[in-house]
């Protein structure tokens, strides 16, 4: 295919050619009646190019086919059979990828590592989920992917199950090994789903951990605006083989999508592609030479640990993405949220992730000299000040022990999400069955999930990390000084 042509961007640059004049949304009217006050802040480019599909960038009857040829487009560039664009976000693309396979009162298998809008998914449906368990890391106090034989367990004690649900690369850049889940799946001939949310950069450089469209996963979901080059809630589902219909897929996406997706979304996955295709090669791996100097120059500072190849070879992962840089802070007598906070306050540095441990940023091929050396520079001087006593540390965190994360799944998560509830003080808490989500964030996981007995341990943490300053913005008191739980 011709990978120069760039249908959205092509349709988007007709219309500003012809100066059509619409009398439908948007309201603006590209940009002629903003606020000029918001026009200095956004830029005029912004609102130009905020066109609808029907009547803008295509006609009518969408007879052009512009979106279309785009997705073909992406469907080539990256290996799969089938591509489509989703403009709300890999959370509503993973919400549809589940209810494409398993509908209300069935099965699926899913890793308990899911970041909430997973759950969320499991709430709306009605499916049934079977958890399975990630490869918990008890020094470094952070989950890797399920491997292959845990899949093989869940799926031998539920043989009903309609799928399974991979998420990898982690937060943290950790993978599963998707090639083996997803041959222990096709034996019982079901359906691989995999949330690669933070993979869209991995079909485009061979020294990335594998691509799921390559490890023969049947559906595979990207989040573009996490690695690539398009704008926030930039999303892409990725089909092949016959396990997923593609015509389901479309219709989950079609029930639970915006009908007025943005041609800003659709313009910047389409010129992401181009990118890629015709360089990306060679930016990622420009990308990849930058964060090796990195992380050898970030290990040799005191005080702070790497992560690194060492989590594949002792078999906690399958591999790594080693642009993902992931810092531990603990030697310094600081929590990665402190970290995080003194880093923004003190060096106008921005972390991608923190949590009680850690910090972590993302170097991706729109690094250069300047950013690298800044990472650096700004990961020196967190060091020293705390070195000097110069951070607040801020209170101890109640660390739950391996295994105290996998709570008991008593009632159906829709069920206890929607049913009678109350809201109890902490005190009186443990033992009850949870109807909220509560979710550290980031990296978004849910510590519990509605329908799971809340244990002292769990409930230790949350208390201690909310005081030490964790953001849990879900649940209905983000202090934790009192939970929402199914009414007695």
């Amino acid at each position: 295919m011709d990978h120069s042509r760039v249908p959205v961007l092509e349709a988007l640059a007709d219309f500003h050619r012809r100066g059509d004049t619409v009398y439908g949304p948007p309201g603006h009217r590209q940009g002629r009646g903003v606020d000029p006050r918001v026009l200095e802040v956004m830029g005029e480019g912004v609102f130009r190019s905020d066109v609808l599909s029907l009547n803008g960038l295509d006609d009518r009857r969408e007879s052009q086919g512009v979106l279309d040829q785009a997705q073909e487009l992406m469907a080539d560039a990256v290996g799969a059979e089938r591509a489509f664009f989703s403009t709300c976000g890999s959370s509503l693309s993973v919400k549809s990828s589940m209810l494409a396979v398993a509908g209300p009162g069935e099965k699926l298998l899913v890793s308990r590592n899911a970041h909430k809008s997973v759950i969320a998914a499991v709430i709306v449906s009605g499916v049934e989920p079977v958890w399975v368990h990630p490869a918990f890391d008890a020094e470094r106090h952070l989950a890797h992917p399920p491997e292959p034989d845990d899949v093989r367990q869940a799926l031998a004690e539920h043989p009903e199950a309609k799928g399974m649900l991979l998420i990898t690369p982690t937060d943290w850049g950790s993978c599963a090994d998707i090639a083996v889940v997803a041959k222990v799946c096709h034996a019982q001939d079901v359906p691989l789903i995999v949330d690669e949310a933070w993979g869209a950069h991995l079909p485009f450089h061979d020294g990335l951990p594998a691509w799921g469209m390559d490890a023969d996963a049947d559906l595979v979901v990207t989040s573009v605006h996490k690695m690539g080059s398009a704008v926030e809630q930039s999303s892409v589902f990725h089909l092949q083989g016959d396990r997923v219909s593609a015509d389901a897929l479309k219709q989950r996406e079609d029930l639970l999508g915006t009908t007025s997706a943005s041609s800003l979304v659709y313009a910047t996955l389409d010129g992401w592609r181009r990118q890629m295709v015709e360089q990306g090669h060679e930016l990622i791996d420009g990308a990849l030479r930058r964060a090796r100097r990195l992380r050898e120059a970030v290990a040799a500072v005191p005080g702070l640990r790497l992560m690194g190849p060492e989590v594949v070879e002792s078999g906690l992962a399958a591999d790594l993405d080693l642009l993902k840089i992931v810092v531990d802070v603990r030697e310094l007598g600081i929590s990665g949220m402190r970290a995080a906070e003194w880093l923004r306050t003190n060096c106008r540095v921005d972390m991608g992730s923190s949590d009680t441990c850690r910090v972590s940023g993302v170097i991706t091929h729109a690094d250069d000299d300047r950013t690298e050396e800044l990472f650096l520079d700004s990961l020196k001087r967190l060091a020293e000040a705390a070195g000097a006593g110069a951070v607040d540390g801020g209170p101890p965190v109640a660390l739950p022990p391996p295994g105290a994360l996998e709570l008991e799944q008593v009632v159906l998560p829709r069920t206890a999400f929607f049913g009678p509830a109350e809201q109890v003080p902490a005190s009186q808490a443990v033992g009850r069955i949870a109807a909220e989500m509560i979710s550290p964030y980031p990296p978004g996981v849910p510590a519990v999930a509605p329908g799971e007995l809340i244990t002292a341990e769990v409930l230790d943490y949350l208390r201690s990390g909310a005081a030490a300053g964790l953001l849990v913005p879900d649940a209905a008191d983000p202090s934790m000084e009192s939970l929402r739980v199914v009414a007695a």
